[in-house]
């Protein structure tokens, strides 16, 4: 279904300007997606750029998916035409990159350390998604648990307490303990497992 969505925004929002890439969904923490800037994809032995889309950031509304989707490929767009629109390792989003965006559909914004890189989804994008019956196919989420849906892992320490003196300590296997405090006053105190 992506691969379709990029043909018809390549061709309703691009002039058919993009050559083919590769979509892939995949983790990609602190961000909804990237481009690859080479072409690191053998298609039919034709090289392909990819985007990706953060698996984590699917169940957000069609319209920011496909905004996403968008952003990446203004990316493709300037690379394949030699504008330069990203500095500091491709991470700071510069004016001309806005300018682009913009002219496909997206609001821009600017962030302290990423530059002209948050991206809204504009009215005429959001019309042309509403009017496509292939984007309300679209209906991807990875559900990633949180840490309370997690079951909480047994642990595999058991603790040992004198009923004398009260040290503890734990261990990792079930063993025969003798309390060193109590010993050196004499006693010989069997430490107690306790959990």
């Amino acid at each position: 279904m992506l691969e379709k969505a990029f043909d018809l925004l390549n061709e309703n929002f691009f002039e058919c300007a993009l050559s083919k890439s590769v979509i892939t969904i995949q983790s990609t923490p602190r961000a909804y997606g990237h481009f690859s800037c080479n072409k690191i994809w053998n298609v039919s032995e034709i090289r392909a750029h990819e985007i990706n889309l953060g698996a984590e950031t699917l169940n957000r509304s069609i319209e920011e998916v496909i905004a996403t989707l968008v952003h990446e490929m203004v990316h493709q767009y300037c690379s394949e035409q030699g504008i330069k629109d990203t500095s500091r390792g491709n991470t700071y989003h510069n004016k001309k990159f806005k300018e682009e965006a913009e002219k496909r559909g997206l609001i821009i914004e600017c962030a302290d350390k990423i530059g002209w890189s948050v991206t809204t989804p504009a009215e005429c994008l959001k019309k042309f998604i509403s009017e496509q019956d292939i984007f309300q196919q679209i209906a991807l989420c990875r559900i990633t648990p949180s840490k309370k849906d997690k079951e909480k892992k047994k642990s595999s320490t058991r603790k040992y307490i004198c009923p004398i003196c009260k040290q503890q300590v734990r261990s990792t296997k079930d063993v025969f303990l003798i309390c060193g405090s109590c010993f050196k006053e004499g006693n010989v105190i069997d430490l107690v497992k306790v959990s």
